[in-house]
């Protein structure tokens, strides 16, 4: 008997640039290109995959700085290599893109570990429901009325989404009409809307006090999320059933702690290829738990389904427009929308993810 059971034997990174399918933009940002980075570990025969989207700046972090505490480890002590590669990191920045790369690297991690047990990894981690409910999401501010319409109302008609987002804040003369063309394209369905930081906390109440006229119901960073005292402002005067939530940008559990305990948020987010993979979305996850608070993953809904599934205090998450078209063209197994809910394939071991290589290679940087 060997004291190793199934020796980590090679990690490789890649990046690919995908660009959007139209122009997009937010209230605080605007962009034409996303570009996802993958980790592939080998180990037992056997190859996990995991992925962020980040800069590909982190390639040579993830081959360079994390792949020495993965080589040779034994694959089924994920927390111990993911405490390594937490402390490769700290001299060159524990934040951004240090963490996108631990985060890729330890959902690939935990995709590796569940195929040598040729499990689902909803089934490894510990299944709390069998599907889980999302909201569509974009709406961006670059959008036409038209192109409003027929994304958000397509979600509803088609996906079956009893909530769906839209980007605002970056014109707010022009949001009024374009919440207004939202309303009326998706019937009974609840508004979401984002503003990505845009607003200072009393413009940010100015707008929820209209917003809430057409029956949105909820504000995501209507200030900076790292200005707590201004989100803690906003939730505390915001209408009545109109949830304020943030925490798309933490990238460690210590974020999301100050974040709770300032009171900031009604809704806690957490982002998997952000927040230290998933180790550190369940620990964020049980966070939230701990303070009687419900988590909303944001965005790659491919790689959060699982730990989704195994969350406590789930309320939904993100099926981001962006993300939703780069998983279903680089990945057999990308999960599908019906009646507004994901569900992991539990046929499939793993993430339930596999690569096409052939389709993705035209994407590589």
């Amino acid at each position: 008997m060997t004291s190793t059971a199934a020796p980590i034997e090679r990690l490789t990174a890649r990046a690919f640039t995908i660009p959007t399918d139209a122009p997009e933009s937010d209230g605080t940002l605007a962009w034409d290109r996303t570009t996802l980075v993958l980790v592939e570990i080998e180990a037992g025969g056997r190859t996990g995959l995991g992925y962020s989207y980040t800069s590909a700046a982190a390639v040579p972090v993830i081959e360079e700085t994390l792949a020495p505490a993965a080589r040779g480890a034994d694959a089924f002590d994920v927390p111990k290599i993911w405490d390594d590669m937490v402390a490769r990191i700290r001299n060159i920045g524990a934040r951004g893109v240090g963490a996108c790369a631990i985060s890729a690297a330890d959902a690939a991690l935990w995709d590796l570990k569940a195929r040598l047990l040729d499990l689902p990894l909803c089934n490894l981690l510990g299944r709390r429901r069998q599907a889980v409910d999302v909201y569509g999401s974009g709406g961006f501010c670059s959008y036409s009325d038209d192109r409003l319409r027929e994304q958000l109302g397509g979600w509803t008609a088609d996906g079956g989404c009893r909530w769906v987002k839209m980007k605002v804040g970056r014109d707010p003369g022009a949001d009024p009409a374009r919440l207004a063309a939202a309303r009326a394209a998706i019937g009974e369905a609840i508004l979401f809307v984002d503003a990505n930081g845009a607003f200072h906390a009393k413009a940010a109440l100015a707008f929820a006090e209209r917003a809430a006229d057409l029956g949105v119901a909820w504000f995501e960073e209507p200030v900076s999320s790292d200005d707590l005292e201004g989100l803690r402002q906003v939730r505390d005067r915001a209408p009545t059933g109109m949830d304020i939530a943030a925490g798309e940008y933490g990238y460690d559990p210590f974020y999301f702690r100050r974040m709770v305990e300032a009171g900031a948020v009604d809704v806690l987010q957490a982002d998997a290829t952000r927040a230290l993979g998933i180790t550190g979305f369940l620990r964020a996850a049980d966070i939230a738990d701990a303070w009687n608070l419900p988590l909303s993953s944001h965005c790659a809904p491919a790689v959060h389904l699982h730990a989704a599934c195994a969350a406590p205090r789930l309320r939904h998450m993100e099926w981001f427009h962006d993300h939703v078209r780069i998983e279903s063209m680089l990945f057999d197994g990308a999960p599908r929308l019906a009646h507004g809910q994901i569900a992991p394939d539990i046929t499939r071991p793993g993430l339930g993810l596999e690569l096409k290589r052939a389709d993705a290679e035209k994407w590589a940087v």
